[in-house]
């Protein structure tokens, strides 16, 4: 609604190889795109070219946002270090349970010349006057308390609870902690991407590199090996016509974190394989 009174427009850039062409994203900007949005990695769990996409953002005069896993930070260049304005991500990876679809939390940063036009409470750590560390709300003339008709600070959600669980998931985790999570997601990803595939009548569908999710393709029914996965007590995935891939008839889409074991992996395959 906002957008349509806003007369905006929203365009897509097709992924038809698994990943946005710099080429359809550089004829899809103009002098009146105001920013370019960028899923890193995206929906098929591919990477995209962020860095050229982002020179392209800029060059247009577009601000440019990544999307981003925070797990996948683990291993992948952050957001800042490819040219990203802002940066969005989703915090459940961050300890936080799946919980039908929500309460998740929201993850939201840009580079500082953008700050005071950030929604939402901006908390900041300092030391008191005996030394001890302390946080206090930055920048205050953002806040209601002072001028409330222009405060930008009240338009945001209260969703403090899980933010602290991701506080504490990141602070027992640690730099260390959060790279080893990435390289086993990556790792798995990618053993069960290769055990699969070597079941006949199954294809990675992407050329691509990727970090957790891949996609498959079925050379039948897609429905059938969905099936064959559930018997041996697994939710493989789901297919991308479900997943608002209308045109992708024949692809599931399959995520593997750091929590799936080798002998799961191995058990999925098999129980595959024996039902082909």
């Amino acid at each position: 609604t906002c957008l349509r009174n806003l007369n905006c427009r929203v365009d897509c850039v097709p992924t038809p190889h698994g990943t946005a062409v710099p080429e359809d994203v550089a004829r899809a900007l103009d002098d009146r795109t105001a920013c370019l949005i960028v899923q890193h990695p995206n929906f098929f769990g591919c990477l995209e070219e962020v860095r050229q996409l982002g020179e392209l953002a800029h060059d247009s005069g577009a601000l440019f946002v990544a999307c981003c896993d925070p797990i996948s930070l683990g291993l992948l260049e952050c957001p800042g270090s490819y040219g990203a304005d802002i940066a969005v991500a989703e915090g459940q990876p961050l300890g936080v349970p799946l919980q039908y679809g929500g309460p998740y939390l929201g993850l939201l940063t840009c580079r500082g010349e953008f700050v005071r036009k950030m929604p939402g409470r901006l908390i900041g750590r300092t030391t008191d006057r005996n030394g001890r560390e302390c946080y206090v709300l930055n920048l205050q003339a953002r806040e209601q308390h002072i001028r409330r008709d222009k405060a930008t600070s009240n338009i945001c959600t209260n969703q403090g609870l899980l933010a602290l669980r991701a506080t504490v998931f990141l602070t027992l985790a640690g730099p260390q902690g959060i790279r080893e999570i990435a390289e086993l997601c990556c790792r798995k990803a990618h053993y069960a991407a290769q055990r699969l595939c070597e079941i006949d009548g199954i294809d990675l569908a992407y050329d691509r590199p990727y970090f957790k999710e891949f996609v498959i393709r079925c050379r039948d029914d897609p429905v059938r090996w969905q099936q064959a996965a559930r018997r041996a007590g697994f939710d493989i995935g789901p297919r991308l016509v479900e997943a608002g891939c209308p045109a992708d008839q024949d692809g599931l889409l399959v995520a593997v974190t750091e929590q799936r074991t080798r002998e799961q992996i191995d058990r999925l395959a098999d129980s595959l394989a024996a039902a082909n």
